[in-house]
């Protein structure tokens, strides 16, 4: 049995330390050992399956097991969250979140953690919208004028620039990038030297 400590870190070293130590002690007391550590600073909004976190769920078996120190740390959206649970139930997976106790398995807890995330995915979408919708009509009734400015967000690649760097962080390559957000491998090059975007890949890798 393999059991994993997944790490998405922030950029301070004490919290490195203190989720690491958070999930020997979990993992002391279900007596779940060796960990071994998987650490990751590409952000969450990455898709998982192009994350280290994706590479390392396909290599598991059922039965091995994955500790976080929360359920967040997996993904920053709970649209991800649920399709990374539902790939560990659906393959025998076990996931230990330990703030909030949660523990997704194969049992029926597992079902009601699913419908819960599906329960506040829903909501949340709701909210941005209503949120949205507000924001738009305080500016309309301000007298902002809406829409796009003049000579501003002329590229489709802009408001993906989070993502693409993250992506070109994480070892990507640009043609998958290009095809991925629909534009020639040209239009991309052009792009990240108008926007001087550093694409370098920083690679974290797996450490036991």
């Amino acid at each position: 049995m393999r059991v994993i400590g997944y790490l998405r870190v922030s950029t301070t070293e004490q919290d490195l330390e203190n989720c690491q130590a958070e999930i020997l002690r979990f993992a002391n007391e279900k007596r779940l050992v060796p960990v071994e550590f998987v650490e990751e600073t590409v952000s969450g909004t990455v898709p998982w399956k192009e994350r280290e976190l994706g590479q390392v769920l396909h290599q598991l078996q059922p039965g091995d097991v994955v500790i976080t120190p929360e359920i967040s740390r997996l993904a920053r959206s709970l649209g991800q969250i649920i399709q990374i649970v539902e790939y560990c139930k659906k393959n025998d997976i076990a996931v230990h979140a330990i703030k909030g106790g949660w523990n997704i398995n194969g049992g029926i807890e597992s079902k009601v953690v699913l419908y819960m995330l599906g329960m506040f995915t829903e909501i949340e979408r709701d909210l941005i919208s209503l949120r949205t919708k507000e924001a738009l009509a305080a500016r309309k009734a301000a007298g902002v004028r809406l829409g796009r400015k003049p000579g501003a967000g002329k590229s489709r690649l802009d408001k993906y620039r989070p993502e693409i760097e993250a992506l070109l962080k994480n070892g990507s390559r640009k043609n998958f990038i290009a095809q991925r957000y629909g534009v020639t491998e040209p239009t991309l090059y052009n792009w990240l030297s108008k926007n001087s975007i550093d694409a370098t890949p920083r690679l974290e890798r797996a450490t036991a």
